[in-house]
């Protein structure tokens, strides 16, 4: 597996169309692998995630083949400078043990299922408020293999603690728009920042390599970690 993070030039006219289109920007994503790339696999699967910090915008792509990004540098990237850096995943998944604490952040596509007993279907709402979103962050920490720290980490972690006293928040929240094969796509997508500590390393090593949540093809899913610099200190 490869992380990747390529910044991207906000004043040039490729990168605005690419961010106006998470279809665009997904086939330009999969424009960085070779015809015939094995793209989903049992090690794991292409995803990304677009990060705007102030003036900055930083794409980052997980993928189970390496990436070449020079078409997309053309497209959305500085015309005599490289802009992009690939590392070789295994040794961040290979350090994931249980009881290490991390700093994450993910973009996400919080969904509900709601089933109409008139046609026996169910139909894919999205959770539209923080608190819904938080709250459905919350409710998959055990299949994500974690548990979500109290603000004040250093107190001792209950399985009881107030969820409202727990490090993790919306950082980010938007509707995304666009038409595909004709029909109008509507995306809600939430950014979480925060802090976790793996109960399940096997879990957590899937969510990291496969993501989370709908929405994969469309800049959701990933969640990327930073190491803390102590564990239970």
């Amino acid at each position: 597996m490869y992380l990747s993070r390529m910044f991207l030039n906000p004043q040039r006219r490729g990168t605005r169309k690419l961010l106006a289109s998470p279809e665009a920007m997904h086939a330009a994503v999969l424009s960085a692998f070779p015809p015939n790339s094995e793209l989903v696999s049992e090690a794991g699967r292409v995803l990304w995630r677009v990060d705007r910090e102030g003036h900055s915008l930083a794409l980052y792509v997980v993928s189970p083949e390496k990436p070449s990004f020079e078409h997309l540098q053309q497209q959305a990237g500085w015309e005599n400078q490289e802009s992009w850096a690939i590392r070789d995943y295994g040794p961040v998944l290979d350090g994931i043990s249980v009881g290490k604490r991390f700093r994450f952040r993910l973009a996400a596509n919080p969904v509900k299922s709601v089933h109409n007993p008139q046609t026996g279907k169910s139909k894919r709402l999205a959770h539209v408020t923080a608190a819904q979103q938080r709250s459905w962050l919350l409710d998959r920490a055990d299949v994500m293999g974690v548990r979500l720290l109290p603000a004040d980490f250093s107190r001792t972690v209950s399985d009881d603690a107030n969820n409202e006293d727990l490090a993790v928040s919306v950082t980010g929240r938007e509707v995304m728009k666009f038409r595909r094969n004709g029909r109008m796509i509507t995306i809600a997508r939430a950014q979480f920042d925060g802090i976790v500590e793996v109960t399940d390393a096997d879990k957590f090593r899937q969510i990291l390599t496969h993501g989370i949540g709908k929405a994969k093809g469309y800049g959701c899913g990933l969640l990327t970690v930073a190491p803390m610099s102590s564990n239970r200190n």
